[in-house]
């Protein structure tokens, strides 16, 4: 059964195991997308639950101009991105109380472990380079964002990228195009500093 098929089931009938095929189609493509802007596999799989109920709720308005993958690529992208907004926030006020209230020596960031194998030290290195692009990604104006990761992490193509973001193909190859330079910029940075 098509994807039209199984929305009309679940709009005129309410068929839930209709909706659980939809569900079952897209699940990975949904956990994979907010997972490009989240940090943590359960935190993208609460996300594509969201998703889903806003899917279901608001399928009656789904008018088939454009494939429903598309249209849960822009749910998704909006689901993550509200999300980040409101971790980011809460990420803040726990900075601000972390530093100021707590004593030096507990401070988190402060490290006291002294490995110094060369297999510790490649450990520490990739980890700090796969936070480093997290956060570089995580920098970029937020239609840049957009662009390069459902580019690079979720292998759309440029013109699915302006059918979910709605916009123009010249617009996505200038946002990907600056994606990439700003992210050269601070992945150089982080090479110059290990480098010393």
């Amino acid at each position: 059964m098509n994807d039209h098929e199984l929305i009309e089931k679940v709009i005129k009938s309410n068929d839930h195991s209709a909706f659980a095929l939809l569900v079952d189609r897209y699940q990975k493509l949904v956990i994979n997308t907010c997972r490009g802007f989240v940090n943590s596999y359960a935190d993208a799989e609460d996300l594509a639950q969201d998703v889903f109920i806003e899917l279901f709720e608001s399928l009656p308005e789904f008018r088939h101009e454009s494939k429903l993958s598309t249209w849960l690529y822009r749910i998704a992208v909006n689901k993550s991105l509200n999300y980040v907004r409101k971790r980011k926030r809460e990420s803040l006020l726990s900075s601000i109380i972390s530093i100021f209230g707590s004593p030096e020596n507990e401070h988190p960031l402060i490290n006291n472990n002294n490995e110094s194998s060369d297999e510790a030290d490649r450990d520490i290195n990739s980890k700090e380079l796969h936070s480093t692009l997290k956060q570089a990604i995580n920098s970029l104006p937020e239609n840049q964002k957009i662009a390069f990761i459902l580019n690079k992490y979720q292998d759309l193509s440029y013109k699915e990228v302006a059918e979910v973001m709605d916009i123009s193909l010249s617009s996505v190859e200038s946002l990907i195009f600056r994606a990439k330079g700003n992210l050269q910029k601070l992945l150089s940075a982080f090479y110059k500093n290990n480098a010393r």
